[in-house]
């Protein structure tokens, strides 16, 4: 045999024997970080989507960039002027689709607004709340405070702002009691953080009534605890 095919014998045999031993390893191909993360959806308002910012603004993109994956926004659902009647009627049925595995609800602002009395909000908010029970543990659902609009520039449009201020109070108190009654947790801290605007400008958004990303971030800060509990749970 010559050298030239001595040369060639020897590197089909080394080609052949990697071919082989490819083939008898395993390859283990670890899971990117939204294939770990549980599905998430945001249920709201105008608060919610983050009106008059940027999507990435919005205090649910927020929370998930600070939870470093371990929530995917599948889909945040709020709307601009929505009452709990619409989050019922429109919001709940789409969770049918999307499949959820956590869910936030923040929603009342509107309902101050519009004068819907506040055994309507609380009938409202119960339904929600049992609605959302039905598809997930008490753990996997995170009820949030409206914030207080009426110190914002725009807020006195809306009515007397100590009247408003009050009703919203009230109405997160409803929230409140109807999430701990379920064993739901509750982030209070919002509207005390909303109040803020009277002292810096900068949390409120460009049109003088939302809040600003700066303000969705303080927020998320009072957030991140409660929902890192919330998800080391079983």
């Amino acid at each position: 045999m010559s050298r030239r095919d001595l040369v060639t014998l020897g590197a089909a045999l080394f080609i052949g024997a990697a071919l082989f031993i490819g083939a008898a390893c395993t390859v283990t191909v670890q899971p990117t970080p939204s294939s770990m993360s549980m599905r998430y959806v945001a249920l709201g308002d105008s608060y919610t989507i983050g009106t008059a910012l940027s999507a990435t603004d919005s205090w649910p993109s927020q929370l998930v960039d600070r939870l470093d994956g371990r929530l995917e926004l599948v889909a945040n659902l709020g709307v601009n002027g929505y009452l709990t009647d619409d989050l019922v009627a429109v919001e709940l049925p789409a969770l049918d689709d999307l499949d959820p595995e956590f869910v936030t609800v923040q929603i009342g602002v509107n309902d101050v607004v519009r004068g819907i009395p506040q055994s309507t909000y609380s009938a409202n908010v119960q339904l929600i709340l049992d609605a959302l029970l039905e598809r997930l543990m008490p753990a996997r659902i995170l009820a949030i405070a409206t914030p207080d609009y009426t110190l914002t520039p725009a807020g006195s449009s809306f009515g007397d702002p100590a009247q408003q201020s009050a009703e919203i109070a009230q109405f997160n108190e409803v929230l409140r009691l109807a999430a701990e009654a379920r064993g739901i947790a509750f982030v209070a801290h919002i509207y005390e953080i909303s109040r803020r605007v009277a002292a810096d400008p900068s949390l409120v958004a460009s049109d003088g009534l939302h809040p600003s990303g700066a303000q969705y971030a303080l927020w998320v800060d009072a957030m991140v605890p409660v929902v890192e509990e919330l998800l080391a749970s079983s």
